[in-house]
Protein backbone atom coordinates (compact mmCIF):
# COMPACT_ATOMS: atom_id res chain seq x y z
CA UNK A 1 0.00 0.00 0.00
CA UNK A 2 1.26 3.68 -0.82
CA UNK A 3 0.41 5.01 2.56
CA UNK A 4 0.99 8.74 0.96
CA UNK A 5 -1.23 7.95 -2.29
CA UNK A 6 -4.36 7.61 -0.05
CA UNK A 7 -6.85 10.15 0.52
CA UNK A 8 -6.80 10.64 4.14
CA UNK A 9 -5.89 12.69 7.29
CA UNK A 10 -1.69 13.08 7.58
CA UNK A 11 -1.96 11.49 11.41
CA UNK A 12 -3.08 8.54 10.02
CA UNK A 13 -1.01 8.27 7.20
CA UNK A 14 1.63 8.99 9.94
CA UNK A 15 0.29 5.50 11.97
CA UNK A 16 -0.04 3.56 8.83
CA UNK A 17 4.24 3.98 8.06
CA UNK A 18 4.40 3.78 11.61
CA UNK A 19 2.39 0.01 11.44
CA UNK A 20 3.99 -1.06 8.26
CA UNK A 21 7.59 0.04 10.01
CA UNK A 22 6.90 -2.09 12.85
CA UNK A 23 5.02 -4.92 11.25
CA UNK A 24 5.63 -5.05 7.38
CA UNK A 25 3.62 -4.99 4.37
CA UNK A 26 0.57 -6.53 4.16
CA UNK A 27 0.25 -7.62 7.84
CA UNK A 28 -3.00 -5.43 8.00
CA UNK A 29 -5.53 -4.63 5.56
CA UNK A 30 -7.39 -1.25 4.73
CA UNK A 31 -11.42 -1.48 4.49
CA UNK A 32 -11.40 0.70 1.51
CA UNK A 33 -15.62 1.47 2.02
CA UNK A 34 -14.37 3.53 4.64
CA UNK A 35 -15.02 6.76 2.88
CA UNK A 36 -14.63 9.60 5.53
CA UNK A 37 -10.60 11.88 4.89
CA UNK A 38 -10.13 11.57 9.23
CA UNK A 39 -10.77 7.65 9.67
CA UNK A 40 -9.21 4.62 8.93
CA UNK A 41 -10.62 0.69 9.22
CA UNK A 42 -7.96 -1.64 9.86
CA UNK A 43 -8.04 -5.81 9.86
CA UNK A 44 -5.43 -8.52 9.56
CA UNK A 45 -5.81 -9.77 6.23
CA UNK A 46 -7.30 -13.77 7.05
CA UNK A 47 -10.04 -11.92 9.27
CA UNK A 48 -11.92 -8.81 8.40
CA UNK A 49 -14.46 -9.62 11.62
CA UNK A 50 -12.01 -8.31 13.93
CA UNK A 51 -11.13 -4.60 13.18
CA UNK A 52 -10.04 -1.54 14.46
CA UNK A 53 -11.39 1.82 13.39
CA UNK A 54 -9.13 4.92 14.00
CA UNK A 55 -10.46 8.07 13.63
CA UNK A 56 -9.02 12.13 14.22
CA UNK A 57 -12.19 13.60 13.44
CA UNK A 58 -13.36 15.47 17.10
CA UNK A 59 -9.96 14.88 18.52
CA UNK A 60 -7.51 17.35 19.65
CA UNK A 61 -4.70 18.29 17.50
CA UNK A 62 -2.06 14.89 16.48
CA UNK A 63 -4.93 12.75 18.78
CA UNK A 64 -6.91 9.42 18.04
CA UNK A 65 -9.60 7.76 18.70
CA UNK A 66 -10.24 3.98 18.13
CA UNK A 67 -13.18 2.08 18.37
CA UNK A 68 -12.56 -1.88 18.30
CA UNK A 69 -14.78 -4.51 16.58
CA UNK A 70 -15.19 -7.75 17.63
CA UNK A 71 -16.76 -10.97 15.51
CA UNK A 72 -19.49 -10.84 18.40
CA UNK A 73 -20.57 -7.54 18.34
CA UNK A 74 -21.83 -7.32 21.60
CA UNK A 75 -18.18 -7.07 22.40
CA UNK A 76 -17.42 -4.07 20.38
CA UNK A 77 -15.76 -1.22 22.44
CA UNK A 78 -16.95 2.31 20.84
CA UNK A 79 -16.41 5.55 22.01
CA UNK A 80 -14.24 4.91 25.21
CA UNK A 81 -11.10 5.58 23.58
CA UNK A 82 -10.33 8.62 22.51
CA UNK A 83 -7.40 11.82 22.61
CA UNK A 84 -4.98 9.58 22.75
CA UNK A 85 -1.26 9.23 21.70
CA UNK A 86 0.37 8.04 18.57
CA UNK A 87 2.17 5.42 21.27
CA UNK A 88 -1.06 4.75 22.93
CA UNK A 89 -3.08 3.84 19.56
CA UNK A 90 -0.51 1.58 18.56
CA UNK A 91 -0.12 0.08 21.54
CA UNK A 92 -3.68 -0.58 21.55
CA UNK A 93 -3.68 -1.99 18.07
CA UNK A 94 -0.88 -4.30 18.60
CA UNK A 95 -2.94 -5.73 21.56
CA UNK A 96 -6.18 -5.71 19.60
CA UNK A 97 -5.31 -7.57 16.44
CA UNK A 98 -1.86 -9.24 16.99
CA UNK A 99 -2.69 -10.64 20.03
Amino acid sequence: MNVWAINKDNPLKLLLLELVHRYGENTLALNTQEQHFQAIDLCTPNDSKLSAYIFTFGQSSGRYGIDLRYPISTNNIVGENENLTLDQIIEIISTHLFS
